[in-house]
């Protein structure tokens, strides 16, 4: 009897010393559980494109214009219907912040935007299609005097050189580009 009271006592002490271990690392593995499932919600933005769909996903709707400034990306969206438009800054790591928000817009001003077939996304691939690198902005172009439609895309390649490319809002193709390179000298050229 004395010996199983002697056990019984030796059991407890490693429960109750092993208790408190046991619990923390249960706590650690649910923390690690938590923080990676917080990390994966919230997908990174160190691109345009990523930054696009951030933004996309936290206000629906087109993308007007898209910029890098600094450690974020400064985004304008337009909602479908053409009557909202929110200002927004998306950091890396994919939190978006709305700076501004506008429900009271008249749609007729974004309806050529609205209709394009080509959107933001799309100009950014064409553009990196036709210069490889890295898009630093893109924008909605539209000539006050009638003039065609167009996104102008800023794609930074590894060589240092920017390209602006002018991507044609109905078919995608880069209709015009030009590369600003380190030294100040302007090249520009078509692509047709």
């Amino acid at each position: 009897m004395k010996r199983t009271t002697y056990i019984s006592a030796a059991a407890s002490v490693v429960l109750i010393a092993g208790g408190p271990v046991a619990a923390a690392t249960a706590a650690s593995a649910d923390t690690a559980r938590t923080v990676t499932t917080a990390a994966a919600a919230v997908p990174a933005a160190e691109t345009a494109e990523e930054a696009s769909a951030a933004a996309l996903k936290h206000y629906p709707g087109v993308v007007e214009s898209l910029d890098e400034d600094g450690t974020v990306w400064q985004v304008d969206v337009i909602s479908k219907d053409g009557k909202g438009h929110a200002e927004l800054e998306v950091a890396a790591d994919g939190t978006v912040t709305e700076l501004n928000r506008d429900t009271d817009e008249n749609a007729t001003e974004h309806k050529d935007l609205l209709a394009a077939k080509v959107t933001a996304e799309q100009a950014m691939k064409a553009a990196l299609a036709a210069h490889p690198g890295q898009v630093w902005s893109v924008s909605w172009e539209d000539d006050e005097d009638g003039g065609a439609h167009y996104w102008d895309v800023e794609v930074r390649s590894s060589d240092g050189k920017t390209w602006n490319a002018h991507v044609d809002h109905a078919t995608g193709k880069v209709t015009q580009s030009g590369s600003d390179s380190d030294d100040g000298d302007d090249t520009t050229d078509d692509t047709n």
